[in-house]
């Protein structure tokens, strides 16, 4: 057994299941999971959650209710995510791109097996990057694409996964991952897990 499913038995032993995307799932489908990524940017799950609640109260947590809403109207409902005009006119492009061209996200991910080709035509989106576009892909539709931030970096340098002189490398860390972690669950699971973990080292540090 490898040093990275090592790393997720033990983080599951910690932590038990996560049980991840946060969202009420089947309710509002994978537009919620979608939108919930992008507003995650540069803010906590916390705000997230107020904004996602501003969207659900006005009947708006679609892409075509994003497409509807007035620019304006729509920044001043995710207000609490932070960056709210800058996100505003992200959902808007990613809600345009999607409905003109697959008519849902169901579509869109139905559109071609092979993940990297779906990552690539969210990543030629603006205000899509590599974590924004691996989380839709992994958690919206269930695509086999693990998810890579700051806190997998620092846990993987603290349990020896990565040499201490090593800088940032979002792909070299993902596919380190994913040689260990094949199935999607998996990879969800053991994202929300260093995501907890990260967590708890920030409240010790």
């Amino acid at each position: 057994m490898g040093k990275v499913r090592n790393l997720y038995n033990k983080l599951l032993m910690k932590h038990g299941p996560q049980n991840w995307w946060p969202c009420e799932g089947e309710k509002y489908g994978n537009d919620e999971i979608a939108i919930g990524a992008i507003l995650t940017q540069n803010t906590s799950w916390k705000n997230v959650e107020k904004a996602l609640f501003n969207l659900k109260k006005n009947n708006a947590l679609s892409l075509e209710a994003i497409i509807s809403l007035p620019l304006k109207n729509l920044a001043k409902l995710i207000q609490p995510s932070g960056f709210y005009n800058q996100k505003a006119e992200r959902l808007k492009t990613f809600a345009h791109y999607i409905i003109s061209n697959y008519g849902s996200l169901k579509r869109f991910f139905e559109h071609s097996d092979d993940v990297l080709n779906l990552r690539e035509k969210l990543l030629s989106l603006k205000g899509i990057g590599k974590e924004t576009a691996d989380s839709i892909l992994l958690y919206a539709g269930f695509k086999p694409i693990f998810v890579v931030d700051k806190y997998t970096y620092r846990l993987f340098l603290k349990e020896g996964i990565l040499d201490s002189a090593e800088k940032f490398d979002y792909e070299k860390i993902r596919k380190i991952v994913e040689k260990e972690i094949k199935e999607v669950k998996d990879m969800q699971e053991f994202h929300a897990l260093i995501v907890e973990e990260g967590k708890a080292m920030r409240k010790k540090s």
